[in-house]
């Protein structure tokens, strides 16, 4: 990958850890096609969350045997610890429904700015 969405590579800072690129360096992208485009990332980061934790239930609770409360204590302790990534993975899942790959895309930017000079 050539170019980053995050300007702050680590999603555990978590004074930017919600900060996205305008653009894309390298291709020329925009990360924000319109207003409010990521409010639709907050039901793909519920999915994920729910997945999570239907996974983490079944094997703490069926695999492992624990009880009721010791298993939601540990799972509340994952989705806090898990949820700057998850935060993250929905923005780049949301983005990525609609901002298709192109493997020319970065060769033709350049060749447009060139063309432009």
């Amino acid at each position: 990958m050539e170019g980053n969405i995050y300007p702050n590579s680590n999603p555990y800072n978590l004074k930017r850890f919600s900060e996205i690129n305008e653009r894309c360096s390298a291709c020329n992208q925009n990360f924000e096609p319109e207003p409010n485009f990521y409010y639709g990332a907050m039901y793909v980061s519920y999915g994920y969350t729910v997945a999570l934790f239907v996974a983490v239930y079944v094997v703490f609770s069926f695999w492992m045997g624990w009880s009721m409360w010791p298993t939601i204590t540990a799972l509340g302790v994952i989705l806090m610890l898990l949820g700057p990534l998850l935060f993250r993975v929905a923005r780049t899942t949301w983005l990525s429904l609609f901002v298709h790959f192109d493997n020319t895309a970065i060769e033709n930017w350049k060749k447009t700015l060139k063309e432009n000079k």
